[in-house]
This record gives structure tokens, sequence and C-alpha cells, in this order.
């Protein structure tokens, strides 16, 4: 967690939402409402809304959980918010069964984050290859238009 998210102090409206959001994705992964706890809320990332860019944020949470066959085990989840006019948007959540498993999720949102990337070789394979396409198709376009 980095510094600037432990020295904000979110209003308790945005807090109720993500107590609230964190319980429906537990429910969602068919675990039982009445019986799972959260125990730890955390937010790992905190982008600001800006004039130009929506704002993000990134929340975890750790807790127990009980599912349908009375088995309690703990549960390490996450939630994903875009901050539009100062509204939080629900993005993705998602429950996990380790913590190594969530780490994933957050290496995945910081990838989005960055946008697209052409680094890939198969990326750069395939552009090139549409690139070549079209260029054969020009040429072919204009030997026939000259015959």
């Amino acid at each position: 967690m980095s510094a600037e998210t432990r020295a904000v102090r979110f209003p308790e409206r945005v807090m109720r939402q993500i107590r609230l959001d964190s319980h429906r994705a537990v429910i969602r992964a068919r675990f039982c409402p009445d019986r799972s706890e959260l125990t730890n809320l955390r937010c790992i990332d905190n982008r600001r809304e800006n004039e130009s860019n929506f704002g993000a944020q990134l929340w975890y949470f750790d807790g127990f959980g009980v599912n349908e066959m009375d088995r309690r085990g703990p549960i390490y989840g996450v939630v994903e918010y875009s901050i539009q006019f100062g509204l939080n948007e629900l993005v993705e959540d998602g429950v996990f069964d380790s913590d190594v498993e969530r780490e994933r999720a957050h290496r995945v949102y910081h990838r989005e984050q960055l946008g697209p990337a052409w680094r890939g070789s198969v990326d750069r394979w395939l552009a090139i290859a549409l690139v070549l396409i079209c260029v054969v198709a020009g040429v072919l376009l204009l030997k026939s238009l000259a015959l």
C-alpha cells in the first residue's frame, strides 16, 4: 500500500459502498453471506480524477468465507472502481482462494491502465503481416488496372 493511499480519508458513504460491493462479491463467489465475514478492507491504488482522465481505485479485502459445504477458509478479494464525475462506478470484483491469485489480478489491473502495447512478438508479427497483405493487394490492384 502506498503512503498516498494511507493518508487519504475516504467519506463514510464511499466506505459503505465499498463494503457493500465487497459483500456482493463474496455472495457472487458462492459463499454464505450470513456466516462469511470481511476482516480487512484497504485501498491499494487511488488515482484521482482530473480534467482529461477518469480516476481509478483498487481495493483489497480479506476475510473468512463459508462455502456451500460448510467449510470455512480464508478469502482474498479485490474490487476495482472507475471514478467518474466524483462517483465510484464498479468496474470489476473478484474473490480468490489465495493472496497469489489476487496479486495476479493486481498485475492485470496495472497492465490495463498502461493501455495496449505493441511490444509482444505476436502483435508485432500480426501488424507486419497486415501491412504486407495491404501492400501486396495494392500492387495486384494496380497491375490489374494497368492491363
